[in-house]
Order: structure tokens, then C-alpha cells, then sequence
């Protein structure tokens, strides 16, 4: 991911990570060092979980047979922004939206 932000911020482009994948991925403590660079770095957005959105991912969710409320917000933030999805598991993701760009790390 480090050399993903090296080669976007080399093209004045942005990421963006939904909260909640901060989440899954934060625990905190020093060694969290990367991580919490990656976070603060001026490239990276980090969109909100807020109710509306919630809202859609349940949405998007029921209508696609997932459960996956973190993974419905990657979905719905790239198709807002028409952005590429960096994942490892693709398969997830394209369950729930078939046309997403999904590249797989």
C-alpha cells in the first residue's frame, strides 16, 4: 500500500479508505507506525460512516445477499468517485457490485 501512495501522491491523485477499513485495520500501538502514516498522509481521504451511508450499505447489501457493511462502503465510496478498488479479495467485493474495477493486491 506504501508503494501504491508513492506512485498516486508522484501523480497528484488521491486514496481514499473508507472508515471502517481504518478500523478493521487499526489496533493501535506502536506498532501501528505504517499504519498511522498511511492514515495522516495528505493523499489519503477517509470518507465517513455516517447514517446515509450506512443506510445504502445495508442497502446494498440485502440486495446483493451480504452481510458485509465495510465491504459495501468500499463499493459505494468508489462508484461515487468512479475509483478502482485495491483488495485482496475480490471475490467479496464483486459479489456485491459486478461492473467495480477491482485490482487485486
Amino acid at each position: 500500500m506504501l508503494a501504491l501512495l508513492q506512485l498516486v501522491a508522484r501523480r497528484r491523485g488521491s486514496i481514499r479508505i473508507p472508515a471502517g477499513v481504518a478500523g478493521q485495520a487499526w489496533r493501535g500501538g506502536s506498532r501501528q507506525a505504517v499504519l498511522a502514516r498511511l492514515f495522516s498522509s495528505p493523499e489519503v481521504q477517509i470518507p465517513e460512516l455516517d447514517l446515509p451511508v450506512a443506510r445504502a450499505c445495508g442497502e446494498l447489501c440485502a440486495a446483493a445477499g451480504s452481510s458485509n457493511v465495510i465491504d459495501a462502503s468500499v463499493v459505494l465510496a468508489a462508484r461515487e468517485h468512479d475509483d478502482a478498488i485495491v483488495t485482496s479479495d475480490v471475490e467479496a467485493l464483486r459479489r456485491l457490485d459486478p461492473s467495480a474495477r477491482l485490482e487485486r493486491i
